[in-house]
């Protein structure tokens, strides 16, 4: 499965009661990905205030708390895909949903938007 931003931030914050206990089970039992965009967008959101916590410090505490790991599909597939989301103007948005699409694997988000238009989006 991978995970979008705001999820990721809430795994390494231990805010776990965010997510719905089938989530919990299935983060617990699995090795998570992200879209390198994961990694982009939080460095924008530290370089703005919106996080403390540099995206390194997350990343690399999630490596070894829950095995997360870099998804490595192809960029030009994932760019293609992301071309053909035109129900989000959010590059981020964009992108993470279609790497999830590119690996074929549910993307946990609580996102509204991603979870009524992307088929791989899960939530509960």
């Amino acid at each position: 499965m991978h995970l979008d931003t705001h999820a990721a931030v809430w795994l390494y914050q231990g805010e776990v009661q965010r997510f719905p206990e089938s989530l919990r089970q299935q983060l617990g039992a699995s090795r998570p990905l992200y879209s390198p965009m994961v990694r982009l967008e939080l460095a924008l959101l530290y370089e703005i205030g919106r996080i403390t916590v540099a995206p390194g410090v997350i990343l690399e505490a999630l490596a070894g708390f829950a095995g997360l790991r870099p998804a490595e599909s192809d960029f030009e597939r994932v760019s293609r895909i992301a071309a053909t989301l035109t129900w989000s103007r959010d590059p981020f948005d964009r992108m993470i949903a279609a790497h999830a699409l590119a690996d074929d694997l549910p993307l946990v988000t609580r996102d509204t938007t991603i979870l009524q238009h992307c088929r791989v989006a899960v939530w509960g």
